[in-house]
């Protein structure tokens, strides 16, 4: 007997058949894509906590990257690729236009005055009696954020300049400009184009003074080596009272300048200055992951009493640049980009072996950044410190907790001996030595051993000489050049630096092994060492804070629970991952 299918079946087959195939087909494109289908995936994935950065090495926060976007569609663009149309992700912001351009310019190269000439280059690029204001386009830039003169007795590299109406200053207002010169002792007579706003042509003056910001005992004296130097220009009397635009350097008044340094005057509108700033070199760590150590740093100088940490970046690991972005979005520091000058390396990794190997080379390009960071924060802090990021200067006293309430007590002694306040007030070295890699110090038990200065309790017993490897806390009022250990030049005089008392504070300095100069009492620092607990005053706190950050940022390992930081692992020890 034969058995027809009712035209009612056939319909539910056909329909049964074909959903099927419709399966088959949805599942190979997938098959093809070599990753199984989970419902999650039809979601923006989280971001990977150990990868935060975008080309730049860029904080990026919470915004989608190529590597956690790309393997898997939207349910927009699934749909797109089911129709065959592939959908990509670019950013689709309108392009800038000329004043955002100029904006972003300047916040890339804060020496550059495009804003200024943006605004008049049509007025002032004009034929004049003499000097004419220099197109941007006609500047000789060196390694981005340089810019040079040649002149006929060396070339030099101008880094900034900055306008100083200082009470204390002997030649009044004037613009000072900083740079390096591949010659010692000048004798080049150059000139200062003065740019005010609303003139079509520059006040020129000669150059006042070639301070050098080194001293020739220490090395490197030498022509054909760059030299570090403060270049002073005073404001004409009619001037005084405005602020130039910018300032140009030149070998001949009339001259077409080839180079225009926009002058920085970063002044309070309230006129009020805030506590400390502590100022920080070129980083130098490519290969050196201190991240989670400089965590624990910038928490304690906050806590410390430090407003805001200024850092100049050389070349840095990944995980630093991670750490430095996440406190520049909160305003807690700030990054200026640096490189060095003339022919000098800039190549990663080449110029670390430069700098560890020509050494005072490296200590003469030090002191561009940290004068650059005085004459750019000298109405704004009280007082400036120049720190390593191995150094914390410690108040010694309970009752001290920040070093506002140390400088209260310190000032005030300066101030019996010679009835003034000083240029700066220094505090001893001494060394809180790590035992190598295996850690041979006791761990504390209820302090998280990535806490490197919490973990490192014990010192030196004797400090280091006095005025030797000290650092100071800089009245900016009072200081005309800066070292690393001490002013070099003050204004109204001589400079005095008041020794704070090792009962009052130090500087805990910690370091592997003594400086090279040291290696010969190296050995009896290490001999004679004693337990110093001062820093565990601040131990619940700062733990708390840097747990934190360090969670936030992605630092810490999953726990088991599938949560993020702090997790526990064996012998309850808070641990991180190797990097």
């Amino acid at each position: 007997m034969s058995h027809r299918m009712s035209p009612k079946t056939r319909v539910v087959f056909k329909f049964i058949f074909g959903l099927g195939i419709w399966s088959f087909l949805v599942l190979g494109f997938f098959k093809l894509n070599g990753d199984p289908v989970m419902p999650h995936q039809f979601q923006q994935s989280p971001i990977n906590g150990r990868l935060l950065l975008n080309k730049d090495n860029r904080w990026t926060g919470n915004e989608a990257t190529s590597t956690t976007t790309d393997r898997y569609l939207s349910p927009a663009g699934l749909a797109g690729a089911m129709a065959g149309v592939d959908e990509v992700l670019v950013d689709n912001r309108a392009v800038i236009d000329d004043e955002q351009l100029v904006r972003d310019v300047e916040s890339r190269l804060p020496s550059l005055p495009i804003a200024y000439w943006s605004k008049h280059k049509n007025v002032v690029q004009k034929k004049a009696t003499c000097a004419r204001y220099p197109s941007i386009f006609e500047l000789e830039f060196n390694n981005i954020y340089w810019q040079t003169l040649r002149s006929t007795n060396g070339t030099f590299q101008l880094f900034g300049a900055y306008y100083d109406i200082r009470k204390r200053s002997r030649i009044g207002p004037a613009v000072r400009i900083l740079g390096m010169i591949d010659r010692i002792e000048p004798r080049v007579k150059t000139f200062c184009q003065l740019w005010f706003d609303g003139q079509k042509e520059p006040f020129i003056v000669k150059t006042f003074e070639y301070k050098y910001i080194w001293f020739n005992k220490w090395g490197n004296y030498k022509q054909g080596i760059y030299q570090p130097y403060l270049i002073a220009c005073q404001i004409p009397k009619p001037f005084r009272g405005l602020v130039p635009a910018s300032v140009s350097l030149v070998e001949k008044q009339c001259d077409t300048a080839t180079n225009n340094l926009r002058v920085l005057y970063n002044r309070p509108l309230d006129d009020e200055k805030r506590g400390f700033a502590v100022c920080v070199k070129g980083l130098d760590f490519l290969y050196d992951d201190l991240s989670v150590r400089l965590v624990e740093w910038i928490e304690l100088l906050g806590m410390l009493g430090a407003d805001k940490v200024f850092f100049y970046e050389l070349q840095v690991h990944p995980n630093i640049s991670k750490v430095l972005r996440y406190y520049e979005e909160q305003e807690r520091v700030h990054v200026t980009p640096l490189t060095l000058p003339g022919g000098q390396p800039n190549v990663p990794g080449f110029q670390h072996l430069f700098l560890s190997k020509k050494t005072t080379h490296k200590r003469q390009n030090e002191l561009i950044p940290y004068n650059d960071c005085l004459y750019k924060n000298m109405y704004k802090y009280n007082f400036i410190a120049l720190l390593d990021i191995d150094e914390v200067i410690m108040p010694r006293r309970p009752e001290d907790r920040t070093w506002h309430d140390l400088m209260e007590r310190v000032v005030p002694k300066g101030m019996k001996l010679k009835n003034d306040t000083y240029p700066s007030y220094n505090v001893r070295n001494v060394y809180f030595f790590d035992r190598g890699e295996q850690h041979e110090h006791d761990w504390a038990k209820d302090t998280p051993r990535y806490m490197h200065m919490l973990q490192h309790v014990t010192r030196a017993k004797n400090y280091t000489k006095p005025n030797q490897y000290v650092k100071c806390f800089h009245n900016p009022e009072r200081v005309l050049t800066l070292h690393n250990h001490f002013p070099i030049a003050c204004l109204g005089g001589t400079c005095h630096s008041y020794p704070v008392s090792t009962e009052d504070a130090q500087l805990q300095h910690y370091r592997a092994d003594c400086v090279r100069t040291l290696k010969k009492s190296c050995e009896e620092f290490k001999e004679n060492q004693v337990r110093d607990t001062t820093i565990w005053k601040y131990k619940d706190e700062l733990i708390q804070r840097t747990r934190r950050t360090l969670d936030v940022l992605g630092f810490f390992k999953p726990s088991s629970t599938g949560g993020s930081g702090g997790s526990l692992l064996r012998g309850g020890k808070d641990s991180l991952y190797k990097r």
